[in-house]
């Protein structure tokens, strides 16, 4: 098949860093390759920019493979764009039209705060995974081998969905209420499953929920919104196994 090229107008987030109003700024950018991924056609553009001695466009990216989460964006309206479960680096040109006008954002939330143009900063999910996101280890010597604990192969198979969640913060993007809800419970999920997480998952779902609030993420209404967004599918079965862990960590820690 002959690769195709369309011509296209993009609306961008531009903010020189925290302080900034910012504003929306167009650039048209003609001959795109439809087979180019999203990230390849901004490359293009700041290119364009450079070449004429303009700011390029500052947005964040690593491995470009769908599985670091950095390439987080809002386009159109959609965090990742208007693909389903893949990332803004997996997401290519052909899902687009000539002519289009495309709205590139950040992700907009108060835990999210912009530090330049399209990156924001998600230190906030770092700091809930350190409140929680973890198993202490028992290194005496006297340790059990992981392999020797026996776990249903259902658990197993949840607790390594839950585990794919790559924290791209596409979630809080896409939810009214700017919840981080669907993120946290995977993490709290990806424990509770497997038995060596057992031992801190009364004070994990309690201490991981407090630090999701301190961070000043929303409150979640079951709107269902995250789970369409989510790049991994991560499914809301795990909010509601997240408020089964936490009314349980609730109730016991009264008696």
């Amino acid at each position: 098949m002959a690769e195709k090229f369309i011509n296209v107008t993009l609306k961008i987030w531009r903010q020189k860093n925290a302080q900034d109003a910012g504003k929306m700024v167009d650039y048209p950018l003609k001959n795109v390759s439809t087979d180019s991924s999203f990230l390849e056609m901004l490359d293009v553009l700041n290119e364009e920019l450079v070449a004429k001695g303009e700011e390029p466009v500052a947005f964040d990216h690593d491995c470009r493979e769908g599985i670091c989460g950095m390439c987080s964006l809002y386009i159109n309206g959609e965090a990742h764009g208007p693909d389903r479960a893949v990332t803004t680096c997996q997401l290519h040109m052909r899902m687009f039209k000539d002519g289009e006008t495309i709205t590139i954002e950040p992700f907009r939330a108060t835990a999210f705060p912009v530090i330049k143009d399209l990156i924001v900063d998600r230190d906030s999910f770092d700091r809930i995974m350190q409140k929680g996101g973890f198993v202490s280890v028992n290194t005496s010597g006297n340790t059990q081998d992981a392999n020797a604990l026996p776990i249903r192969k259902e658990d197993a198979d949840n607790a390594f969905d839950a585990a794919t969640c790559i924290g791209c913060g596409g979630c809080v993007a896409t939810c009214k209420n700017a919840s981080a809800m669907l993120f946290v419970s995977a993490k709290v999920a990806q424990f509770s499953l497997l038995p060596q997480g057992k031992v801190e998952a009364q004070e994990r779902v309690k201490n991981m929920l407090h630090q999701m609030d301190v961070e000043g993420f929303g409150n979640c209404t079951n709107t269902g919104a995250c789970e369409v967004e989510c790049p991994k599918g991560i499914s809301l079965d795990n909010i509601a196994r997240f408020n089964r862990e936490y009314m349980k960590a609730a109730v016991l820690g009264s008696e």
